[in-house]
C-alpha cells in the first residue's frame, strides 16, 4: 500500500500505478455529478459544456447557496454510486474521467470500463460530508443550474482525501474481496452458531 499526492487532472500513466488499498490525496479541479446529471448527458443527449478529461468526478448532490452570481458551499456529501453504474463506462469513454469518488463501490461493467480506459474508484469514508465541504476551496461553475441539486458542479479543492482506491485499472475490486472472504467464513461461522 503507498500514498500518493496528485494534482488534477490525470495522466493515464499516474492512475494505472494505483492499486486497491493505496491511499490518494489530490489539488486541482473535481466535478460533482449524480444521478440526474447522467440522465441528462446520456439518456437525454446533452454534451458536457466543460471537458472533464484527466479529472475526476464525485458523486454527489451538494447543498449549496447562490448569492449573487456565485455559489457558497454549504455541506458536500458523498452519496452511494452503485445505482450510477450504468453510466460509467460512457463516463470513462465519452468524457475522458479518470477517477470516481463515491461510496459502496461499483460493479463489474464498470470495473471492466476502468481496466479498459484507464481509471479508478476511490472510496471516501461514510459520514465524511464535514470534511469534504472542508477540503473544497471553491465552487467555481455550476452547469445546468436548472438541474440543481442534481447540477454539473466544478469545484476547487486541495488535499482532497484521504481517499482508498477501492477498483483499480488492474482488475482489483475490495469489495468483490471482502464479499468473498465473508462468504469464505460464512460456513464456519453458521456451525459455530448451530453448535
Amino acid at each position: 500500500m503507498a500514498t500518493y499526492h496528485l494534482e488534477t487532472a490525470f495522466s493515464e500513466q499516474a492512475i494505472r500505478k494505483l492499486k486497491i488499498g493505496d491511499i490518494v490525496y489530490f489539488d486541482g479541479t473535481l466535478f460533482g455529478i449524480r444521478d440526474l446529471t447522467q440522465i441528462y448527458m446520456f439518456d437525454q443527449n446533452h454534451e458536457p459544456p466543460v471537458d472533464m478529461a484527466g479529472h475526476p468526478v464525485i458523486h454527489t448532490a451538494p447543498s449549496l447557496r447562490k448569492v449573487g452570481d456565485k455559489w457558497e458551499k454549504i455541506c458536500v456529501g458523498t452519496t452511494t454510486s452503485s445505482r450510477m453504474d450504468r453510466f460509467t463506462p460512457r463516463l470513462l469513454e465519452k468524457c475522458g474521467v479518470r477517477a470516481i469518488i463515491g461510496k459502496g463501490g461499483q460493479y463489474r461493467q464498470s470495473l471492466d470500463a476502468m481496466g479498459k480506459f484507464g481509471a479508478v474508484y476511490l472510496a471516501i469514508v461514510g459520514g465524511a460530508a464535514s470534511l469534504e465541504t472542508e477540503q473544497i476551496q471553491e465552487v467555481e461553475e455550476v452547469f445546468w443550474e436548472h438541474l440543481h441539486p442534481e447540477a454539473l458542479y466544478k469545484f476547487k479543492v486541495k488535499d482532497f482525501g484521504p481517499l482508498t482506491v477501492a477498483m483499480d485499472s488492474h482488475g482489483g475490486h475490495r469489495y468483490f474481496e471482502v464479499k468473498a472472504e465473508a462468504e469464505r467464513r460464512l460456513p464456519g461461522i453458521y456451525e459455530k452458531l448451530l453448535a
